[in-house]
């Protein structure tokens, strides 16, 4: 089998990236939709940068070795580089892409990366920009499935580039609803401002890459009504660029080794949703969006 290069798609990408948040800017000051962050856009970039274009550089190639070695060890079928192979490995990818962001969610270990994405109070294309500096070493395990089947390293790098670059469009209030068919099948605006939102009933909801379809047949759906707040449920406030990167490890850590309990409940702050405690003073983004859906249950008391 020819094994092509592996080209970074990403580093080409750059210059649309630049081009389009910089239209975005005049548009934004041309119609007047909000005042245009640019300490904020600007933390997204320099983060963004760092991550994909320095440590990204040595990332992907370790990663790219690990996958090689797996490989060559063992992988159960032979499948080449071609055109059929391109679309299985567009939904196969998309699917571990799901349930790789939906632990980032829910597993506070994969959290402690994932939170930097999330850090800003704006969505814009700098939002997409703003990528973890220590994910791509933490989060490869979940592709080793993709490399034990057949497909060959190289490829899966390559789809998770194009996944990612898919996403950068998704992350803009100019758009407000693509047709009704694409919304239904593929990953939009509308469905990721949702999953950005701090609002209760969106919190850990819409967790698509490419293809909405996942979260609708695994119940992470949310549809766009209420108008979205972006954020942190608490938010770290600040442009540093290195509290953005690892604040939420630093917090994590302090927790495992300051809190005066046993061994188990000290690596369960590891393992548990962000926001659990061992002393049950926590409060879950399950919990918060329990109390908001009895809220909307409660019947609306009538005066005459």
């Amino acid at each position: 089998m020819q094994i092509p290069d592996l080209p970074n798609l990403i580093y080409y990408a750059i210059p649309f990236f630049a081009v389009t948040v910089i239209i975005e800017i005049i548009l934004t000051i041309k119609m007047k939709m909000d005042d245009y962050e640019y300490t904020d856009a600007a933390t997204s970039i320099t983060v963004g940068l760092i991550g994909n274009v320095g440590i990204g550089l040595f990332s992907k190639a370790l990663v790219l070795g690990f996958f090689l070695v797996i490989y060559k060890t063992f992988h159960a079928f032979e499948i080449p580089f071609t055109w059929w192979a391109w679309v299985l490995i567009l939904f196969a990818e998309d699917f571990t892409y799901y349930w790789f962001h939906r632990t980032s969610h829910e597993n506070r270990f994969f959290w402690a990366s994932h939170i930097v994405h999330h850090s800003s109070q704006k969505y814009n294309l700098s939002t997409a920009l703003r990528q973890s500096w220590t994910g791509k070493f933490v989060s490869c395990a979940f592709w080793i499935p993709l490399v034990l089947i057949g497909f060959h390293p190289v490829m899966v790098l390559m789809q998770i580039a194009i996944n990612l670059i898919y996403q950068y469009w998704i992350h803009t209030e100019f758009i407000n609803k693509m047709p009704k068919w694409f919304e239904a099948v593929f990953n939009t605006p509308s469905h990721h401002r949702v999953h950005h939102a701090t609002n209760p009933q969106y919190l850990d909801r819409n967790h698509a890459g490419v293809f909405i379809i996942w979260d609708r047949l695994f119940g992470s759906f949310e549809p766009e009504v209420e108008k979205p707040v972006y954020g942190l449920t608490t938010n770290i406030n600040t442009y540093n660029i290195f509290r953005v990167a690892f604040h939420e490890w630093i917090a994590m850590l302090t927790d495992v080794f300051s809190s005066k309990t046993s061994i188990s409940n000290k690596l369960k702050y590891l393992v548990k949703p962000p926001g659990w405690k061992h002393d049950g003073t926590g409060t879950l983004s399950s919990d918060m969006r329990k109390e908001w859906k009895e809220k909307q249950d409660q019947p609306v008391e009538r005066h005459s």
